[in-house]
């Protein structure tokens, strides 16, 4: 196994509306540390399983099977690598964690994660949770 990502989807099992519930499991090609290339198979995922017409009360994803950096993973090459998917992802992930260090998290995002503003920014529903 290469590590995996798990999306799922679910309605409310609270509501008389139609229920829907599934999830999915992409598998990645090689183990990676690269955000966009989670976030793409997460969107695959996701793509297969919505469908529009439910009222979802939760979504998540998970990232199975994984790995320190220590572990390489050998790959008999048959077909050309894809685009942008070369050695300095790794630099370029380095960097988005120092700025994200440096300035406080979140300051560098994936693009497809919003950008922020009050008309796209997500909030957990926490107003009956408990104070621990």
């Amino acid at each position: 196994m290469h590590g995996m990502v798990l999306v799922f989807v679910r309605t409310s099992p609270f509501r008389s509306d139609p229920q829907y519930s599934r999830s999915i499991v992409t598998p990645l090609r090689q183990p990676t540390g690269n955000s966009s290339q989670l976030v793409e198979a997460a969107v695959a995922g996701l793509v297969c399983i919505y469908r529009p017409v439910f009222l979802y009360a939760k979504a998540g994803v998970m990232l199975l099977d994984l790995q320190p950096d220590s572990v390489q993973q050998g790959e008999l090459s048959l077909e050309p690598e894809p685009a942008g998917r070369g050695a300095d992802k790794g630099e370029l992930m380095g960097a988005l964690d120092v700025l994200n260090r440096r300035y406080g998290r979140g300051t560098v995002l994936v693009a497809s994660s919003g950008l922020g503003g009050d008309s796209r920014r997500w909030a957990m529903k926490q107003e009956r949770r408990t104070p621990h």
